[in-house]
């Protein structure tokens, strides 16, 4: 019998057919863990965080921001918004990973085998970042939306 998500939403368990990974990244042919193995939720949150930080330091130096006035904290949220993206966009597409990533020993890889991310994969990985949701919302290879749209899987440096 068919499960009623099987129109909408196929994958795994979907026909039974499949069994399911015994790890994230498995039918990805990456490793159960170590170095090239998928990073887990905690590590690209903490690179997340520590990338936010970086922009909002950053920001700080050349706006103060004042807790009680609203306009002020909203211009510098914004600025903070866009050195994040200065910080990040760069670094995954020529490096493979943001400074707040390298501090976790994460980064980022292309799943077609290619070296570089490439500005059109990161520009399209920060702009669902900034929606929250995409990155948030992840598969059985602890891949999100952001990553599957681009090609992209996070995995361990170290």
């Amino acid at each position: 019998m068919a499960r009623w998500t099987e129109t909408w939403l196929t994958g795994i368990g979907s026909d039974g057919s499949e069994a399911p990974p015994r790890w994230p990244g498995e039918k990805l042919g990456l490793p159960e863990s170590g170095i090239g193995s998928v990073a887990g939720g905690f590590r690209r949150f903490a690179g997340f965080l520590a990338d936010l930080v970086a922009a909002s330091l950053i920001t700080a130096l050349f706006l103060r921001p004042d807790f009680g006035d609203v306009e002020v904290m909203r211009s510098f949220n914004s600025a903070a918004v866009l050195v994040w993206i200065a910080l990040t966009v760069p670094a995954a597409a020529f490096f493979g990973f943001t400074p707040g990533m390298a501090l976790a020993g994460i980064r980022v890889a292309r799943l077609d085998g290619g070296v570089t991310v490439g500005l059109w994969r990161a520009l399209v990985r920060c702009a669902l970042t900034v929606l929250v949701v995409p990155a948030a919302v992840r598969n059985v290879d602890n891949r999100g939306w952001h990553d599957r749209a681009t090609g992209t899987v996070v995995v361990r440096m170290r």
